[in-house]
């Protein structure tokens, strides 16, 4: 099933990015369709296998809140930490300091939370159905990697075909490698979190609306290319730095909210 998953959404989606890049009218519904892609299809299969049990223990996990404060704390700040620890790494290093933006706070708390939604279309995808599938066959550190890889593969038509979307002809795979790192500390998330599609939804949101707080500089460089700014290179070393540690804690094969 977990095969049927990535293969119908990777096409669907493709096809709809596609879709949306040339249609003259309606290429903004065709790009929404293919942001919710994931999602639907993870329901079309929850709701084939498991019938209405099965939807309902998925769309529960959409609404699980009950979790600690520390892991909401982790869901906004992670990636904020992950790129002002490259700032300073890079001040200390060259003597200046990156391109910070000037959003309020409060602003940046109302996109968070206002978008949200739309992370649904990708999470219940992800982590609400393909993760606990790939980390019953490979353990959730593994799946968490794997995971990262198609995540990042879904976004590769994005690249070339789609002008004016913030992926448009920048590096395709070093975006694979910071994506799959991500997936990791998201994966991390999950096994604590009681398998919460909400707090993924809040973290995909907080790395979203705040990837500019600590501009990356990043040009328009080729969809191949291997060239970045040395905050760029930072970011992805210590987004790796906390992926190694999580696949060494994430060892165990079951997410100690599974075992019985």
């Amino acid at each position: 099933m977990i095969f049927r998953f990535f293969s119908l959404t990777l096409i669907i989606s493709w096809v709809l990015f596609i879709a949306a890049a040339k249609l003259p009218t309606g290429g903004n519904f065709a790009f929404l369709l293919a942001i919710f892609t994931p999602a639907l299809v993870a329901i079309w299969l929850t709701g084939t296998v498991g019938g209405t049990a099965g939807l309902q223990a998925l769309f529960a996990r959409i609404f699980e809140w009950r979790v600690g404060v520390q892991w909401y704390l982790f869901a906004i700040t992670y990636m904020l930490a992950i790129r002002f620890a490259a700032a300073v790494v890079q001040r200390v290093a060259t003597g200046s300091w990156p391109h910070f933006s000037h959003e309020s706070l409060y602003f940046l708390a109302a996109a968070i939370v206002l978008s949200m939604p739309v992370q649904a279309g990708e999470e219940i995808g992800w982590r609400g159905y393909a993760l606990p599938h790939l980390g019953a066959r490979f353990g959730y550190g593994a799946g968490s990697v794997i995971l990262g890889a198609l995540w990042a593969l879904w976004h590769f038509p994005v690249f070339f075909i789609l002008p004016g979307n913030g992926n448009y002809g920048q590096s395709f795979p070093l975006f694979l490698v910071g994506t799959t790192a991500l997936s990791v500390a998201m994966g991390w998330l999950f096994v604590h979190t009681k398998g919460s599609i909400l707090l993924a939804m809040l973290m995909h949101s907080a790395v979203n609306q705040t990837h500019e707080i600590v501009e990356s500089g990043m040009a328009t460089v080729g969809p191949f290319a291997l060239d970045t700014t040395l905050i760029a290179w930072l970011t992805l070393l210590f987004l790796w730095i906390g992926a190694a540690y999580f696949l060494i804690r994430m060892r165990t094969p079951r997410a100690s909210w599974e075992r019985p």
